[in-house]
Parts: C-alpha cells; sequence; structure tokens
C-alpha cells in the first residue's frame, strides 16, 4: 500500500494527479557488459508461464519431479534474482525446501497425493509466520531473529495440501507502514526489490517481491497480503493477476498485522485460474482469527468451478463515469476494456461513487494507526523477536539510524505509537466513518444500479524508483474502495503503456469472490494482455 498518500498535499482520497510521472535516466550506448547481461537475461527459462495444471502434467507424467522443479527454480532464483537483473524479490531461501519436495515425491510415488497443489513450489511473503529455519520480519531489521514457533494458518493449510514453501519473498518494510516517504518495495533487511519488466522501475508494495517473482517466473505462485492496495498494486503493474478477498475468507493469524478490519492474505498469480486454485487453499475457518467465522458457507475449495468463458454475459459492470486521469494512453486502455466487455456480453453502468469513498481518506488512516498499534503490539508481546513492542521498534530504528532509516524515516511508526487504545472515542468515530461509512455507499451503489461488479484501471504504469524522496504515482488507483469496506478485489493485466503494465480491477460485495473470479477470467480469456518482462535497464 502507497501510505504516504493519505498525508501528502490532500490525502489517499483526493488523488487526481492527472500527469503521470515517468523518470529515466539519460540514454547512453550500452557497453559489452550490459549488452552480455541483456543477451543472458532473456534466454528462455526452463519453466516459463509454466501455470499449476502444466506442472502437475509434468509431475504426473514423471517427466519432472518435485525435487527438479524446486531445484530448477531456485537456480533461476540465483541467476536473476541474486544475479544479473538482480530483481532481489527473494529474502530468504527455505533451506529445507529440496527435502520436502523428496518427501512430496516420495508421497507421489507411494500413491498419495494431497490435490492441485501437491509438489508445487511457492513463494510467500515475509510477514507470514513459518515455523522452521526461516525468519519472519517484514523486512525490519529489528525483527532478524524472528523465527516462529508455529506456522500461521494459511501456512499449515498450504503444507497440508502438499505445496512446497521455498522461500520468502521481500516487502515494502512493516507492509508500507513506516514512512510517508518509503519507496515501496524497499526494507532495512531485504533492500529495494525492482521491476522486472524495466528494472528502475518501482514493483509497487507491500507485496512487492511476491508480485515480482510470480512475474518473472521465479516461481507459479506466491501469498501476498493486503491492508489497502498491497496485493493488487503489485500485481498490477508486474502484469499478474492478484485476488485481494473478502476480510474474514482467509484467515490472518500469525501474520504481522497492521489492521484488523483491513488485512488479509491473498494469491498472486500469472493466471485467474491459478489464482483461484491457491484461493481455495487459503481460504477457511480459524478459531484463532474469529472473522473467519462469517465466512461459512460462503467459501469454497474450489474456485475453479466458477470459471466461466461467458460470465460477462448479462453481468451489469459499473464503472465512474469521471476520469481516473488524464492520461490518454491509459484512458485508451480502459476504453478498449469497455469494447471487449460489451462484445462478451455486459452492460457497462456510468456511476458516480468515487469522490463519496475518497472522502474517507483520513478516516481510514487514523483507523490503521490504532489497529497497527494494537495489533503489532499484541504479535511482539509472544514472538521470539527481541523487540517486543512497537515502542522497542522505533528505539531500534533510532539506534541503529545508519542501516535502519538510510534513506526515509518512521514517521507513521511514531504517530501510531502516540494513538490509545481501542476503546478511544476518536477511533471509534474514525472507524464508524470509513469502515461502516464505505460498506453504506457501495452497498447503496450496488443495489440502487443492480450491479455484478464495478470495474476501473486498478494502478497507472509504474513510477521511477526513489528511495529519497519516495513514491511518486499518477491518479490512476482503485485499491481504496474494496480496502476501506473489506470487500473482494481482482485485478488482471489490463495491457502496457511506456512497455510497463496496467491492471484491470474488479471488486464486488462482500463474498462475492465466485462472481468476479468469473467475470475476471472471461475478461482474461477475451484479452490476453499477459505478457512476459524484458528486464530492460531503463525506461530510456
Amino acid at each position: 500500500m502507497k501510505r504516504r498518500d493519505f498525508l501528502t498535499g490532500t490525502t489517499l482520497a483526493t488523488v487526481g494527479i492527472a500527469t503521470l510521472f515517468i523518470e529515466g535516466c539519460n540514454n547512453t550506448n550500452k557497453n559489452n557488459e550490459e549488452q552480455t547481461l541483456d543477451k543472458e537475461i532473456k534466454l528462455e527459462f526452463e519453466l516459463d508461464e509454466e501455470t499449476i495444471s502444466s506442472l502437475q502434467e509434468k509431475l504426473t507424467s514423471g517427466s519432472y519431479t518435485s525435487e527438479q522443479l524446486v531445484e530448477i527454480y531456485l537456480k533461476q532464483i540465483e541467476s536473476i534474482d541474486k544475479k544479473g537483473p538482480n530483481l532481489n524479490a527473494i529474502i530468504e531461501i527455505n533451506p529445507d525446501a529440496v527435502s520436502i519436495a523428496k518427501e512430496m515425491d516420495n508421497e507421489r510415488e507411494n500413491g498419495k497425493n494431497r490435490g492441485t497443489l501437491h509438489g508445487i513450489p511457492v513463494l510467500i511473503k515475509d510477514n507470514i509466520d513459518t515455523a522452521d529455519k526461516m525468519q519472519t520480519t517484514a523486512g525490519s531489521l529489528a525483527m532478524i531473529g524472528n523465527i516462529a514457533s508455529q506456522d500461521a494458518f494459511i501456512v499449515k493449510k498450504l503444507r497440508d495440501a502438499g505445496a512446497i514453501i521455498i522461500g520468502k519473498t521481500n516487502l515494502s518494510e512493516w507492509a508500507n507502514f513506516r514512512s510517508i516517504q518509503s519507496s515501496s518495495g524497499w526494507s532495512g533487511r531485504g533492500g529495494q526489490t525492482k521491476n522486472p519488466y524495466i528494472l528502475d522501475h518501482n514493483p509497487c508494495g507491500s507485496s512487492a517481491g511476491s508480485g515480482v517473482a510470480v512475474s518473472a517466473n521465479l516461481c507459479v505462485i506466491a501469498v501476498g497480503t493486503e491492508t489497502d492496495g498491497s496485493i493488487v498494486c503489485p500485481a498490477s503493474v508486474n502484469g499478474i493477476v492478484g485476488i485481494k478477498p473478502t476480510v474474514g475468507l482467509v484467515s490472518r493469524s500469525g501474520i504481522i498485522p497492521i489492521s484488523k478490519t483491513q488485512d488479509t492474505a491473498g494469491p498472486m498469480a500469472r493466471t485467474v485460474k491459478d489464482a483461484a486454485i491457491l484461493l481455495g487453499v487459503l481460504s477457511g475457518i480459524d478459531t484463532k482469527d474469529l472473522i473467519t467465522n462469517q465466512s461459512k458457507g460462503k467459501s469454497f475449495t474450489d474456485y475453479t468451478q466458477f470459471l466461466d468463458l461467458n460470465a460477462l454475459k448479462g453481468k451489469r459492470i459499473g464503472i465512474e463515469k469521471k476520469p481516473q486521469g488524464y492520461n490518454k494512453s491509459i484512458n485508451a486502455l480502459l476504453e478498449n476494456t469497455i469494447t471487449i466487455l460489451k462484445q462478451k456480453g455486459a452492460t457497462i453502468i456510468e456511476i458516480d461513487y468515487i469522490d463519496k469513498i475518497n472522502s474517507l481518506g483520513e478516516a481510514e488512516f487514523e483507523v490503521l494507526q490504532y489497529e497497527f498499534k494494537e495489533g503489532l503490539n499484541h504479535y511482539l508481546s509472544s514472538a521470539n523477536a527481541k523487540v517486543k513492542s512497537l515502542k522497542d521498534v522505533i528505539d531500534f530504528n533510532l539506534a541503529n539510524e545508519d542501516k535502519s532509516m538510510p534513506y526515509f524515516r518512521q514517521e507513521t511508526l511514531e504517530s501510531s505509537n502516540l494513538k490509545l487504545g481501542l476503546q478511544d472515542k476518536k477511533y471509534k468515530d474514525a472507524l464508524n466513518k470509513s469502515f461502516n461509512g464505505s460498506k453504506m455507499i457501495l452497498d447503496s451503489l450496488f443495489y440502487e444500479n443492480k450491479l455484478d461488479a464495478v470495474c476501473g484501471i486498478t494502478m497507472g504504469p509504474s513510477c521511477s524508483i526513489d528511495v529519497i524522496y519516495g513514491d511518486r504515482w499518477g491518479g490512476y488507483s482503485l485499491t481504496m474502495p474494496a480496502a476501506v469496506s473489506g470487500y473482494p478485489h481482482i485485478t488482471v493485466p489490463g495491457g502496457k503503456v511506456y512497455d510497463l503494465p496496467v491492471g484491470l480491477s474488479f471488486f464486488g460485495t462482500s463474498y462475492s469472490e465466485p462472481k468476479l473470479i468469473g467475470i475476471a477470467f472471461a475478461y482474461e480469456q477475451a484479452s490476453k494482455h499477459r505478457v512476459k518482462p524484458e528486464f530492460k535497464k531503463s525506461f530510456l
């Protein structure tokens, strides 16, 4: 999430910048070393653009073993994530990945099959607990050494399904809730993750590493987390599919928190089908996360049943009548989308809602600060970390300023620490305004217009990396409506502008994932906008 947007100039609520900021270095002749590098990283990768289904076919036929898949992906991570273009998407490798793969191979040979993810390599974000040899740090130097005592609920679900967690992905430190001038995809522990399409551009955050890893074929699927935009933004600018589920569909226990109102984990993949498969594995009721009780009777273990090429037929899709921004190239993508939606049988309804949602931005930020302090203090109180409170984190950063804060500060950590408890009237008022208010606005919008989904540009194309002054995004952002309300949101590749991907969003009301998955799949198959990254060095 780009949380500085709450505070800069106006707030996240009033982003309306007409100009898209695109920067690049001067165009110079490449030297021999650069030419060699470009040639190397453009070579075809053995597992390029594989899907869960295609990998399962290879495993079933015996042409590959899970051990071989893991070794191939780990070699590719070494080749282009740690060397070559140095994407820096992976913060840590699971030292037990190969041995786990061997176990999955043995089970398969003995006739045991755990399901669609059996023996499939997966990457997860480094704010999700794993009770193994890997740390859980949210990218913070203050959290180094934090090895969880037990798996997060969703990690247990992955392991039970036979998935092989081969490593953890880098992220915007503290899920981008540290500073109002942060660079998305940068963490003190992991450094700066790069966009694989143009390497000097931003991967967005906070699930930057997960988005880049999937896009660059370092894995077939990954898990991200979102409070506001942290799945769908990196999915959008890295040219992949991301699903931010209804809050309550997927457990948050064992995940370093920001907001109990808005947090959720979710799938990131190159296809809607793979995202749907992963969502079915991740969803479920967890006794340690009471909000998941609300998903009873509303969740599915198999969301692929909703993949329908004709899902757009007869659907009413709402699109904000006021332009999201004024970049002709980006707006042309939306116009092309509208044409495709109509051709596939959808009816487009012009709606007027975004200003009402945007007016809730300051209240949302207020809620997040209160809930971050409460949630993080609770998590740290029982974690195996050297810091036991948000105050300890702040003090650690100040004591280790050169390493922890070489570029930007920790204003958001500090402002959050000043908040009182969740019984404070200011918190309750802000919660009522942002959460309840957004649900009322959207519920009314969907009911009065008989909508099946709302559509729009997820994000404009990626801005340049700037660790000193922070991210500079244009006015194209559709992360907030589904985030503040806790409603589901899917982004799929919608085309490219300036050689950079732009995502297309569909969001709906509570637990409407089946309908959204069908709509997104029908659009994906009609448009086919997923394009592999080329690892260009710079925009110019």
